[in-house]
């Protein structure tokens, strides 16, 4: 049995800036920041790239969006980014009984929703049989819950989670804002209305506007008491709103990060990072943790149905080639995880460039070249489209490279509704994205046969390996499992890994208190403002 209490302590031991100490502060300042106190007021006005398309963070599963719907909800537990250890939030304790199949929380006093309405154990009971309820929809959410038998309510404060089978990541899971709460006139509202604004969280801010592609306003949550174990300081947020502005021009949000216009700029690019540091505008960075930005081979299509196809693909691409693109915080791949998840192990020796072995695989497949340099087999060539909306400029150069071998990629930069509405089709040829989550059961949110199967394949030895690391007790045992199914993944040509996701932020001089969570998305309640210059 394992037993947490919460612990003030830890709070009074460790100061906000402490956090960044997991990321890069450049551009100066930081030591007089840590010196100034804290001031109460003012709205901080954030440049993001792109729409967040949905607000819930049960469902969403965009960067934009979950750092929108960060600050709007709270969590049974917190992950300490410098430790990754779990520590107490909404819950003050829990136990772990029955090689993890039952997790019983006791839950702090006190704590409401922003309509008023208390947050009891029987709203953790509705929330997370919601989240089951809407599948697909809580398409990170859902999985963090599998295998879900049931949840006991003894008394308001007390509820009990048990679930069929071991779950060795689910104590992480109630870290993240997917496992967020909401009162119940969010909970029995439909999925969409939820999407477009339909949320009545526990959280530091309240929101106020939600306008597709323009801007979602938030103000303080007045009476907020209940902050997490690690934060800073208790009681209200110190900002009196938060203006996220939708602006995707990268020039445009730089001009407003000089002049002052904007205070936060969440789409740095890596043209303008120099220019940021000599301008003095504070750089703050973390790679992400979970899966790498990689291309997912949809096998229920013939072309990608071919494992040599695949795995040409694999050998095709040189990823040491796609630094010069990169930020200087970014690193290419050296497995399906990230360097910054637990249990990562470095494969990078399974990522080599050998152009001349694609080749020799494709003219094993039939792929013969033709005249324009493009390969071809039964009058159909070798061409398939990749939808993204990401700033991803490292796509051009692996375009390239793949032309090299007679692959024809065709790079669609589509709105993120259109790129979220093809994947949910199941229709692309190959996907693209990565997905951040600081623990390794972010394969099996992406893999597994029984759930999302990225790549629409049947079940394999990886789906047992996946399923056996999220269940074991193990250490040593879940490292092996973890390793040796990112292995797999990577030779059958399931997950082509190509680059390590960093976020990089710009911020003004007069924002301080600015941080990252274990998993490089940011919490704005510690965050406050003083008087531009």
């Amino acid at each position: 049995m394992q037993k947490k209490t919460f612990k003030r302590a830890a709070q009074l031991r460790r100061s906000l800036y402490g956090f960044l100490i997991t990321g890069v502060l450049a551009g100066g300042a930081h030591a007089e920041q840590a010196a100034t106190t804290p001031q109460k007021g003012g709205n901080l006005l954030v440049a993001i790239d792109t729409d967040p398309n949905c607000l819930d963070p049960q469902q969403a599963g965009n960067n934009n969006s979950l750092n929108i719907g960060r600050q709007l909800t709270d969590s049974l537990t917190d992950q300490d980014p410098q430790t990754g250890k779990i520590v107490p939030w909404l819950a003050t304790h829990w136990q772990v009984d029955d090689n993890n199949r039952r997790f019983t929380f006791t839950l702090r006093d006190g704590v409401t929703f922003s309509d008023g309405t208390p947050f009891t154990a029987q709203s953790v009971k509705d929330n997370f049989e919601a989240i089951v309820k809407l599948g697909a929809k809580a398409s990170l959410a859902s999985t963090y819950l599998k295998g879900l038998k049931q949840i006991d309510v003894p008394d308001a404060h007390t509820v009990v989670i048990s679930f069929d089978q071991p779950n060795a990541q689910f104590l992480q899971a109630t870290s993240t804002m997917s496992l967020g709460f909401f009162a119940p006139k969010t909970v029995n509202a439909t999925a969409e209305a939820r999407c477009q604004g339909e949320l009545t969280g526990t959280g530091p801010f309240v929101l106020k506007k939600f306008i597709h592609n323009q801007k979602v306003d938030l103000v303080r949550r007045t009476g907020y008491q209940w902050s997490s174990s690690i934060a800073a300081h208790q009681g209200e947020s110190y900002l009196d709103g938060v203006e996220y502005r939708v602006i995707p021009e990268s020039g445009v949000r730089f001009g407003s990060l000089i002049s002052g216009q904007l205070d936060v700029n969440v789409g740095v690019t890596p043209q303008d990072e120099a220019l940021l540091l000599a301008k003095k505008i504070n750089l703050i960075a973390r790679a992400n943790p979970g899966l790498v930005y990689s291309l997912f081979p949809n096998q229920s299509n013939p072309l990608m149905a071919d494992k040599q196809v695949r795995s040409a693909l694999n050998l095709a691409i040189d990823r040491d080639a796609l630094k010069p693109v990169l930020s200087r915080y970014q690193n290419v791949a050296t497995s399906v995880l990230a360097k910054t998840t637990p249990l990562y192990q470095d494969l990078s020796a399974q990522l080599k460039y050998d152009p001349q072995g694609a080749e020799k695989l494709l003219d094993q497949a039939g792929w013969q070249r033709q005249a324009n340099g493009i390969r071809s087999k039964n009058g159909e060539p070798l061409r398939f489209t990749i939808s993204y909306w990401q700033s991803a400029p490292f796509l051009e150069v692996v375009q390239q490279q793949l032309r090299k071998v007679g692959i024809d990629l065709q790079l669609e930069k589509a709105p993120i509704s259109q790129v979220v509405a093809r994947q949910a089709s199941g229709k692309l040829v190959v996907d693209f994205y990565n997905l951040t989550r600081s623990d390794p059961d972010v394969l099996r949110t992406v893999f597994d046969a029984n759930g999302r199967n990225v790549n629409k394949r049947a079940p394999g030895e990886v789906d047992k390996l996946l399923v056996q690391s999220s269940e074991t007790l193990d250490a040593q045992q879940r490292q092996q499992d973890v390793t040796k199914a990112s292995s797999l993944l990577i030779s059958e040509g399931d997950a082509i890994p190509l680059v390590e996701l960093a976020t990089i932020i710009g911020t003004g001089q007069n924002v301080h208190g600015f941080h990252f969570d274990a998993s490089s998305r940011f919490q704005l309640y510690d965050t406050w403002l003083s008087a531009k210059e």
